[in-house]
């Protein structure tokens, strides 16, 4: 594990901390632009979670509860809920990107293979490091992220690892927008971004941060084919391909995606079939699927999250029966308890809420007292 200066390990300076973050609130806050067309109205209304507001001794429960949907966090040792824990969110939604600016004390953070197991979160996430440090270890590599630094990683992954008091500009993008090119991001997972492209994607990053309160729905799909090329590139300025080994895993992976992708509503997508597809062993195939919780369980979560999608479309009007046999459940029964397993509500539900134009969010592992949490946000991607 890597080791530095961490405001855990100082308990005089964790003490100054809180007056520091309270006399800035939320930095960066979006400049206006001096000109705009009358027309031009803003696109976006951000997000917000702050523990603020709340008694000392409840601010870490109420972060705690808002992340656990993505990761446990835990304090560091020797302090206590009763210290206090301010931390703060904003995020943005453009189109199938969630842009998240955060503030928080210095935490540990978790994400195993159980909760990869019962979420359908495995975004794709980029991470600009305003201040602070970050470590984390994906097997068994850690991976130190300091102050102006970009870190990119798959939440498709398990992972843990532990920061000091940070700021930071968070960028999630679902799996799905970047599939094509899985295997390079895949092979450049829990890596510093390095090079000309990933100072060009720091770069633009901080120009749209000044800007995201002034976006009009115009300039959004340009922005989100910006930052998943910026990405890519930047990914595979820093990928390392130390051996042959490593380029045929990253080949297999890519092509086992997209084969799942290409025939994710066949009744014949089963792991001897897909060996035959890929021409592999079927330990092979579990090999490469292990961090998700094994191969069927990825092909049930990728059909799992397209009915949601297919429920949420007001354009949709086939029957709940119809969707469920599409994402592979025989029985309607059986779809409907899947689905309130993996997201917290019912396909008529999904339906009911469709129909009043009110767009739900799954309640995954959510604690509602208070408020939406990142998990929400998260699945309004997609």
């Amino acid at each position: 594990m890597a080791t530095g200066s961490e405001s855990d390990d100082d308990p005089a300076a964790e003490q100054e901390r809180p007056a520091h973050m309270e006399r800035r609130r939320w930095p960066r806050e979006p400049a206006m632009r001096k000109e705009r067309l009358s027309h031009a109205s803003p696109a976006l209304e951000p997000l917000r979670f702050s523990t603020q507001d709340l008694p000392p001794a409840e601010q870490f429960q109420a972060w705690r509860a808002h992340m656990a949907p993505l990761v446990d966090v835990h304090l560091p040792e020797g302090k206590s809920p009763e210290d206090g824990f301010l931390a703060e969110q904003t995020g943005w939604h453009l189109g199938d990107i969630l842009i998240v600016q955060q503030r928080a004390h210095a935490h540990r953070y978790v994400r195993d293979q159980a909760m990869l197991r019962s979420s359908p979160i495995d975004h794709w996430n980029v991470g600009l490091q305003r201040s602070g440090q970050a470590w984390t270890e994906v097997n068994r590599r850690v991976t130190e992220t300091g102050a102006g630094e970009i870190f990119f990683m798959s939440l498709g992954s398990p992972y843990r690892g532990r920061m000091t008091d940070t700021e930071a500009l968070l960028v999630f993008l679902p799996y799905e927008m970047l599939a094509r090119d899985a295997s390079l991001l895949q092979s450049a997972g829990n890596t510093v971004l390095s090079g000309s492209h990933a100072e060009l994607l720091t770069g633009y990053l901080t120009g749209l941060e000044t800007n995201l309160g002034n976006l009009t729905i115009g300039e959004v799909p340009r922005i989100i084919q910006t930052i998943g090329d910026m990405v890519v590139a930047g990914a595979a300025s820093s990928t390392r391909t130390d051996t042959g080994q490593n380029q045929t895993n990253m080949g297999l992976m890519e092509r086992a995606h997209r084969y799942i992708h290409v025939n994710l509503h066949s009744e014949n997508l089963t792991p001897d079939v897909m060996c035959r597809a890929l021409g592999i062993s079927r330990t092979r195939l579990y090999q490469l699927f292990e961090a998700s919780g094994g191969v069927l369980n990825y092909i049930r979560k990728r059909r799992l999250l397209q009915a949601y999608a297919d429920l949420s479309n007001s354009a949709d009007h086939r029957p709940i029966s119809e969707i469920a046999e599409a994402a592979g459940f025989e029985v309607a029964a059986n779809f409907t308890r899947a689905f309130i397993h993996e997201f917290g509500l019912s396909p008529r539900e999904i339906r009911r809420t469709v129909a009043t134009q009110q767009r739900p969010a799954p309640a995954i592992r959510s604690a509602r007292r208070y408020g939406k949490t990142i998990g929400d946000w998260l699945a309004l991607t997609g």
